[in-house]
């Protein structure tokens, strides 16, 4: 699974996998990858790696840094500047969108392929509001 996680600087994207890491029990600390590039956590069988981009100055870097190895199918990918490695960066299977707004922020989840499609209808059905 890829999920670009798309905002302005401070609109919460590593706190948003910060939760998710949580809401599968990690335990240990959740750091920013903005100068490690990728910060990586094992839980149940299942890698997740968050990746920031912020500090590429070219797409070609993704591939310098021989990021490519990580997008795996044993792996959730979550990435923060997907962007600033255009053209190397796997296509996303969803996109989580960040805006600020008058009272906090708003989050867009949208799907870009099957397994996109079937991971947002599962998160649909856990909303409280999702049969409205």
């Amino acid at each position: 699974m890829v999920v670009w996680l798309d905002g302005d600087l401070g609109a919460g994207k590593t706190t948003l996998v910060r939760a998710l890491l949580r809401a599968r029990h990690h335990a240990g600390p959740v750091r920013s990858p903005t100068y490690t590039l990728v910060e990586i956590y094992v839980i149940s069988r299942i890698y997740w790696y968050h990746f920031d981009f912020y500090r590429f100055n070219f797409p070609e870097e993704f591939l310098d840094a021989g990021l490519a190895e990580y997008f795996r199918d044993d792996a959730i990918c979550l990435v923060e500047w997907p962007e600033k490695a255009a053209g190397y960066v796997p296509l996303p299977d969803l996109v989580v969108r960040f805006q600020f707004a008058e009272r906090g922020r708003l989050l867009g989840v949208f799907a870009s392929s099957v397994e996109g499609k079937e991971c947002l209808k599962a998160l649909q059905s856990g909303w409280p509001d999702a049969a409205s």
